[in-house]
């Protein structure tokens, strides 16, 4: 791992900061408080290149790594975690697409995700009792004549009621298990395809989550993405890269986090002194800033080997594991050095600690991802 960014990487981190801190901080709290999708802001993070910044050029892409989206994430959510999670799964999308599509759907998806002209792209993976378990998911996909048509219910869909285009994942031989999944891209506003109420989140309040009804939808040939029965495999590559964006974005919101707790500190009086001259507050500081720092390159790690195309796996499930549950106890400490003003609204620590939460549960919860590592390891081990 090199420890130097890029000029590329400057670029894109430099692009990602000043966006966040111009125009997704000053009204972060807004769309909090009012639930305000980001709209304008999207369209302005397209123009940036931000919603495919590892997308290849050729497709309208900034042509960067895994490393430069990794930043990007910090840098978004430090401002406003809410935007950050629509941006970061257009780019899951746009990026599995480039992958693993073919060129007509390269040429018609990818380049209109990464300018923005699709608003946002989602993934219909999780169902109401397929979260964890993706391969017990009930949606199918039915082979009709020259088309396929596609039942079900998806659950948890972000930006559900906004993407313009959806990795849809289906049952197309339900004898085959996880082998008998499919993925297939359907646009939004496709005859029978509908979102439901958006959920009353805990956080995240400018980012809308939705169940996602498919009733009868039906799509050609040219809307299967990748191979017949590859779905599972394509979902679980998605999955790895996203890791990585969501422990990111977890190292993005402790950072603002605990810089505001640290400049609070200085500036609250207790005793006579700054709260931060008692031993008490000081340390407390003091390990919540090397958690944070070891989350940061455990990121950079795993993005690095992402970049470099090496196997990341295991990587991304420890990035996440420890960023996401690290960041839950920075923000907590952050809360507490606010004292009783930090169980309000009127400090930000208050959004971060809710903003927070969820990352221990999307891209695969802290106990998938432990199962993760451990298979891992078995399997390491066996080759010894």
């Amino acid at each position: 791992m090199q420890f130097e960014l890029s000029e590329t990487q400057q670029l894109v981190q430099a692009t990602a900061r000043q966006f966040a801190q111009q125009k997704l901080a000053p009204r972060a709290i807004e769309r909090d408080i009012h639930s305000t999708f980001p709209v304008a802001e999207l369209a302005q993070a397209a123009e940036l290149g931000l919603l495919g910044v590892a997308v290849p050029e050729a497709y309208g892409g900034t042509g960067a790594c895994a490393i430069a989206y990794a930043l990007t994430m910090q840098e978004l959510a430090a401002a406003d975690a809410a935007v950050s999670v629509a941006i970061g799964v257009t780019n899951m999308v746009a990026e599995l697409i480039a992958a693993v599509g073919t060129e007509a759907q390269k040429q018609a998806h990818v380049t209109k995700i990464v300018s923005g002209g699709y608003c946002v792209g989602a993934f219909a993976l999780s169902e109401a009792h397929a979260g964890s378990d993706p391969a017990s998911m009930k949606t199918t996909a039915v082979r009709q004549g020259d088309a396929w048509v596609i039942n079900g219910t998806k659950q948890w869909i972000t930006s559900g009621d906004r993407a313009g285009l959806f990795v849809v994942w289906a049952v197309t031989d339900p004898a085959a298990g996880a082998r008998g999944i499919s993925a297939f891209l359907v646009r939004g506003g496709t005859p029978g395809l509908s979102a439901g109420k958006p959920e009353d989140k805990m956080g995240l309040h400018g980012s809308t989550t939705v169940p996602l009804a498919l009733d009868g939808v039906v799509v050609g040939d040219d809307a299967l993405l990748g191979k017949l029965g590859d779905g599972f495999k394509l979902a679980m590559m998605a999955l790895d890269g996203g890791r990585i964006g969501i422990a990111a974005q977890a190292v993005g919101i402790a950072r603002a986090a605990l810089r505001r707790a640290t400049v609070y500190a200085t500036e609250r009086q207790q005793f006579g002194v700054p709260i931060i001259r008692h031993g008490a507050i000081i340390e407390m500081l003091a390990d919540a800033a090397t958690e944070l720092e070891a989350a940061h390159w455990m990121v950079m790690l795993a993005a690095s080997k992402k970049s470099a195309g090496q196997p990341f796996s295991k990587d991304a499930a420890m990035a996440k594991l420890f960023a996401t549950e690290s960041a839950g106890r920075i923000c907590d400490v952050a809360l507490q050095v606010h004292g009783g003003y930090g169980y309000t609204r009127d400090y930000e620590v208050e959004r971060a600690c809710r903003d927070v939460r969820v990352t221990r549960i999307y891209e695969g919860t802290s106990e998938i991802q432990r199962i993760v590592i451990a298979r891992q390891l078995l399997a390491e081990a066996s080759v010894v």
